[in-house]
């Protein structure tokens, strides 16, 4: 979802350097080593950006919705735990980055929603993003956002990562999970409550070329993960004036559910066995919320989540 925009913004910068602006490049890049720990240390919301029109479209076009399950107390910070992490990851974006819903559900309530920290080395895309209330998913930033004394902030984080989207099929429940527990230990380290969030439809935006676990795709796919940081699906949808073949997502809706949260007490040194044995409530609970909503959904009743 970022991909297109990052590419607009590089080669307008490359533009800049070849042509006859080289010191607005200039300018720029001395201004970017001033600002470069900014994603860490909270961003640079916009209200004006993430009221934008055409974000109101996006959320339509699905449509978008955030449901809420439970209140979240303004006095207390929270770990948003997102699944899955889809191809476009628009649920996450359309509820956490854009309009309303999110004040209007959890009053008092500051959503940071934390990306890849390569997104922010992208020149003029690293001032869209963090306007829009995305800030890097470093251990630094996250810490940053969950040290707010007197509560009231929410840090948003897709668990699974880049790595998930290549499980991001039609119908597909697969969660990258077992093995992610930094957020659990954050959680802890700072006494946030974890909240569990599943994204119904996130999965079903696009085709994906099947990439089963062991084929050569899959293994390519799995090592460029690895040294790039990002995944790269195959995925195709719909054009603009027919429905055979594109890159614009289908028209499926997308329903956010926010579960209850789990209270955490701060454990400045948590032990592995307490991380473990969060970890292993976070996983019930996360299931939990999933069985309790996916008749309303259109999941069949014999399905279930799968984590990996």
């Amino acid at each position: 979802f970022l991909s297109p925009v990052a590419e607009f913004c590089c080669g307008f910068f490359v533009i800049l350097i070849l042509g006859n602006f080289w010191f607005l490049a200039v300018l720029y890049l001395l201004w970017l080593y001033i600002d470069w720990e900014t994603p860490c240390t909270g961003g640079r919301r916009s209200q004006w950006v993430r009221s934008w029109t055409v974000w109101k479209y996006f959320r339509e076009y699905f449509p978008i919705q955030l449901i809420k399950t439970s209140d979240l107390s303004p006095n207390h910070n929270y770990l948003l735990g997102f699944h899955p992490h889809g191809v476009l990851v628009a649920g996450a974006f359309g509820n956490f980055c854009t309009g309303p819903s999110f004040k209007n559900l959890f009053p008092g309530l500051t959503p940071y929603l934390h990306i890849m920290p390569i997104w922010f080395g992208c020149p003029f895309f690293r001032e869209y993003i963090m306007s829009a209330g995305m800030v890097s998913a470093s251990k630094e930033s996250v810490s940053y956002v969950l040290n707010n004394e007197g509560g009231g902030h929410a840090s948003i984080i897709v668990i699974g990562g880049a790595e998930e989207s290549l499980n991001a099929h039609p119908g597909s429940l697969t969660l990258n999970i077992l093995k992610r527990k930094g957020f659990i230990k954050m959680a802890l380290k700072h006494g946030a409550h974890l909240v569990p969030v599943f994204s119904f439809g996130e999965n079903e935006l696009f085709k994906q070329v099947a990439n089963p676990k062991g084929s050569w795709l899959r293994n390519i796919q799995e090592k460029l993960q690895k040294i790039m940081g990002f995944a790269l699906p195959l995925f195709h949808a719909r054009g603009v004036f027919q429905y055979s073949f594109g890159l614009i997502p289908y028209r499926q809706p997308i329903h956010t559910v926010v579960g209850s949260p789990i209270p955490v007490k701060q454990n400045l040194n948590p032990t592995t066995e307490e991380i473990e044995e969060l970890h292993a409530l976070y996983l019930q609970k996360l299931r939990k919320l999933f069985e309790e909503h996916k008749r309303n959904y259109g999941i069949p009743e014999h399905k279930s989540l799968i984590f990996e």
